[in-house]
């Protein structure tokens, strides 16, 4: 089972066997890349809502990786979809595609090379440039910012 992203429709990507997306993909299309979800909708492509478990999972594996800020509702949904249904999820997001992995969930990348490694990211005070583990709104020392960083 192939677990289409929003990218799949767009750049038309075929795949062989059975497929399934989400709604909220469907709405982020527009024009050419919107009937494509519809036809294959017709024609028999599974359009799943994943549930609150799914939904909780690939949020703490977010969480793990320091994706979670960075990851759309829309991205949880079809993460959580292709885990419900041992998917392999067809998309070219890098975020997406690190969570997916911390997921164990095979990823297909469309017009993009996929990602070579996994990352958890750590998260940098952009006034004290003190670093922490976890994603914050502010810096418990300084109350400055925080950004995301590679933690090599």
């Amino acid at each position: 089972m192939h677990v289409l992203d929003a990218s799949a429709f767009i750049h038309d990507y075929d795949v062989d066997g059975p497929t399934a997306s989400i709604p909220a993909v469907r709405d982020e299309l527009t024009d050419a890349a919107a009937y494509r979800f519809d036809a294959q909708a017709g024609g028999g492509m599974q359009v799943q809502v994943p549930g609150e478990a799914a939904l909780a999972a690939v949020r703490e594996a977010a969480r793990t990786t320091g994706d979670l800020d960075v990851l759309s509702e829309t991205d949880q949904r079809l993460l959580a979809a292709a885990y419900e249904l041992d998917g392999t999820l067809v998309t070219d997001d890098y975020a997406v595609q690190n969570v997916a992995d911390e997921l164990g969930v095979g990823v297909d990348a469309i017009a993009q090379e996929g990602i070579s490694e996994r990352r958890d990211w750590n998260f940098q005070c952009q006034g004290c440039g003190r670093e922490f583990d976890e994603s914050r709104d502010r810096c418990p020392v300084c109350g400055s910012d925080l950004a995301r960083k590679n933690p090599r």
